[in-house]
């Protein structure tokens, strides 16, 4: 598994999440090394709140982000690997990295609470020798539960910044945009099946 192991500030380990949606594509392979995750979608309690951690891959998918704030997240964490294979053109690897920070941002608006992306810098070489391999494009940041941008981070060395989060103000957000209260589970069956007529 491509397991996220949370150690609490005291060292202990406070829990451990392993990643659900495995990859397979260009310089990606790890449908060949990693078994989906088996632990389900389950917030790590800490000393700061409960973390709801979420492993690259599982960012594009709405659906992990929503049963980890109904099961009582504070906050999404979403350690991440990510970058342009060197043959994609300049126009798609902007397209590829603003769909990357959009699709987070709207996790944090969605369920109204922070969100932690944090994402590799520099230069993996393709050991397959298919592609010319992976420039890790960064950007790292934090948004807070509408989506707005606490810090961000640049793309060519690692950083590590500190950012202050109120996680009393998720709170206030859920109550003026309820979207988890004026769901309409009775209508999403469908969300469990693969494909449909």
């Amino acid at each position: 598994h491509n397991t996220a192991v949370v150690f609490d500030r005291d060292g202990s380990i406070a829990g451990k999440y392993r990643k659900m949606h495995i990859p397979d594509d260009p310089a990606y392979y790890e449908k060949f090394y990693f078994t989906p995750g088996d632990i389900g979608f389950e917030p790590i309690q800490t000393s700061l709140g409960k973390l709801g951690v979420l492993v690259c891959w599982d960012q594009w998918y709405p659906e992990a982000a929503r049963l980890m704030a109904l099961k009582g997240a504070e906050l999404l964490i979403y350690p991440t690997a990510i970058g342009w294979e060197s043959s994609d053109a300049d126009d798609e690897k902007a397209r590829q990295l603003n769909a990357w920070i959009i699709s987070q941002r709207a996790h944090a608006v969605a369920n109204g609470l922070p969100v932690i992306s944090v994402n590799r810098v520099g230069h993996e070489p393709d050991p397959s020798m298919q592609t010319n391999g992976i420039q890790f494009w960064g950007n790292s940041f934090v948004v807070g539960p509408q989506g707005e941008f606490l810090a961000q981070v640049g793309n060519d060395r690692p950083e590590n910044i500190v950012v202050e989060i109120d996680m009393e103000r998720s709170e206030n957000v859920r109550r003026w945009w309820p979207f988890l209260r004026d769901r309409r589970i009775d209508e999403y069956g469908g969300l469990t099946k693969r494909f449909l007529d």
